[in-house]
């Protein structure tokens, strides 16, 4: 069987490459338009082909304001005059000053270029961002649809304006802060090529989607003052089907990727991750009226640096817990199923496995009374490397559930991973660990 590496100078090669693509020239409005690249699924797919995408057949293009104009209402106008067909061409630099619903796509292109910038006006977003129930999320704009692909051509950047959202923040922990890049009811498409800096809260979410390929995206979050970045998850998938996330680098504080209720048939390859929360399964299990499923995960050919976890599965207990001002539940049911993580890089973790029963409760002993109510099963651990931090030293993973019945067909093969004294304990507790291969299981 042969593996592929992808390293980050590969990931910056291939942006580089796109970057400097020859563009085609429309010449109705004689401007530079990026092609749509042809990026497919490599190695590993979602097990489903992706759906064809007709060639588009007229072109808008956005002349932005400058000056700290708002460019929304422009940009609106060009996606209704192009739907069904077009490409709408963003080479300038754009401010988005108020909120953008873009759900009723249909056929459409958007060939980011330039940049896009969401004002800094934080108490019209407070009042006008679009709420989503779930973890009290807002967003800035929402692009939904039929067979929408956005490419940037690695030149392409969006800009959350996160600074003053983090500044925010630090003086009131209930700011609802919003997304960057909602996909929400995306039925087929694809976002490339993109730049993706700031963002106030997470990066991606998609969410109600099915069909979403990623591919050759850098993000960026860094504070510039002491005010440090605050959540920033690189993608979070959210009621979503047939997802691949591939071949990027993400250099951010929470969450790297995060498969987030009803998330199934996901594909992650490909990335380099530096200062996250790791590859993520869950937080599930927040809501008691909700029934929470992840199933079917590849996680595959990744490096995890400089992180809390880099495999890691979260699941609330069966009581309610305060965690966070605006992050509180426990007592949601649903189960997590047949997820693995295969070629995985360790680079400075703290934890290189954890699967937690009992996530954001602190008190051990209500978590002992009210176990989860979410099953843990099927899960794979196969050919994961490295060291781990000196934080938890000489332990390098902590692997505890709620029961047997509720964690089972655990397993783990070359697994060579070492703290800094060379040693290789693993938490262990509350299910069978016959099938952890070479682990030293100790209590914790």
């Amino acid at each position: 069987m042969m593996f592929w590496k992808v390293t980050e100078a590969a990931c910056i090669a291939i942006l580089a490459t796109l970057a400097t693509a020859t563009p085609t020239i429309d010449t109705h409005i004689h401007r530079a338009v990026l092609s749509r690249p042809d990026i497919k699924p490599f190695p590993r797919n979602s097990g489903r082909s992706k759906p064809y995408s007709p060639p588009r057949t007229k072109t808008c293009s956005v002349i932005a304001l400058g000056g700290g104009g708002d460019d929304a209402p422009q940009i609106l106008d060009a996606f209704q005059d192009c739907n069904n067909g077009g490409t709408i061409v963003l080479d300038g630099n754009y401010t988005i000053a108020t909120a953008l619903d873009l759900t009723f796509l249909d056929s459409v292109d958007i060939a980011l270029s330039g940049s896009i910038v969401f004002k800094a006006d934080i108490g019209y977003w407070l009042a006008n961002a679009f709420r989503y129930d779930f973890q009290s999320s807002t967003a800035f704009w929402k692009i939904g649809g039929r067979d929408v692909n956005i490419y940037g051509g690695g030149v392409g950047v969006i800009d959350g304006q996160g600074q003053a959202w983090w500044d925010g923040f630090a003086s009131n922990s209930s700011l609802l802060r919003p997304i960057s890049l909602v996909l929400d009811g995306l039925h087929g498409g694809s976002v490339t090529g993109l730049r993706m800096v700031s963002p106030p809260n997470w990066f991606n979410l998609i969410a109600n989607s099915s069909d979403i390929l990623i591919s050759d995206m850098v993000l960026t979050a860094k504070s510039s003052n002491s005010n440090p970045v605050k959540n920033s998850d690189g993608w979070d998938t959210y009621r979503s089907d047939h997802v691949v996330i591939q071949n990027s680098v993400i250099d951010n504080t929470d969450d790297c990727v995060s498969f987030k209720p009803n998330s199934t048939n996901i594909v992650v390859q490909g990335l380099r991750c530096n200062g996250s929360h790791g590859i993520s399964v869950g937080s599930l299990g927040q809501y008691v009226d909700q029934y929470d499923i992840v199933e079917n995960v590849y996680i595959y050919n990744n490096t995890m640096s400089n992180a809390s976890d880099a495999a890691r599965i979260k699941v609330w207990p069966g009581v309610h817990s305060d965690f966070e001002p605006i992050l509180s539940g426990g007592g949601g049911s649903g189960y997590v199923k047949n997820i693995t993580y295969e070629r995985y890089e360790n680079i400075n973790n703290d934890w290189a496995i954890e699967v937690n029963q009992c996530y954001g409760q602190s008190n051990k002993t209500l978590c002992e009374l009210y176990p989860s109510n979410m099953t843990i099963s099927d899960i794979y651990f196969i050919d994961m490397w490295g060291t781990t931090s000196s934080k938890h030293d000489p332990k390098v993973g902590t692997l505890v559930c709620s029961s047997p019945e509720q964690c089972y067909n655990f397993h783990a093969k070359n697994i060579s991973i070492a703290s800094p004294k060379g040693k290789s304990q693993w938490i262990c507790s509350n299910f069978d660990t016959s099938g952890l291969e070479g682990f030293d299981c100790v209590s914790g």
